[in-house]
């Protein structure tokens, strides 16, 4: 039911466990296969830069990454990761649309009421604008 599941995460408590269910969800059918999306947005990639000098802030990005790929490789899920670059809402609804899946999960970021209702979450314009099912995991 579930073969190609793209999952958007930053590293994030919300995309840890949106990262497990893509991950419950693809265990389900043989020979599944995870894409995990990740999207770097420049003030992000510059505040990285300030905050790590010295350091190479890929490694940061790397390092966020590296919990959910031990839990793919733990289960024995096929995964791939992909780095965008870019508004993270945007980037994400482009990259999914250009594809074929069968689902995309994605963490809530949870906003409160009156932020959400203002700014938006990426979660929320996510789910109004891709062409597949979406998960949107608290």
């Amino acid at each position: 039911m579930f073969k190609r599941i793209l999952l958007a995460t930053d590293g994030s408590d919300h995309s840890i466990r949106a990262a497990e269910k893509a991950i419950a969800l693809a265990s389900f059918q043989k020979g599944a296969e995870i894409d995990i999306v990740y999207v770097i947005d420049g003030k992000q990639s510059k505040d990285d830069v300030l905050e790590h000098w010295g350091r190479n802030a890929a490694d940061k990005r790397k390092h966020k990454l590296q919990l959910i790929e031990q839990k793919a490789r733990h289960a024995e899920i096929r995964f791939n990761t992909i780095f965008l670059h870019g508004e993270p809402g945007p980037e994400i609804i482009e990259y999914a649309n250009k594809h074929t899946y069968d689902a995309l999960v994605i963490g809530s970021r949870g906003l409160n009421t009156f932020q959400e209702m203002v700014l938006g979450s990426v979660s929320h314009k996510v789910a109004k604008r891709v062409k597949c099912p979406v998960m949107i995991v608290k």
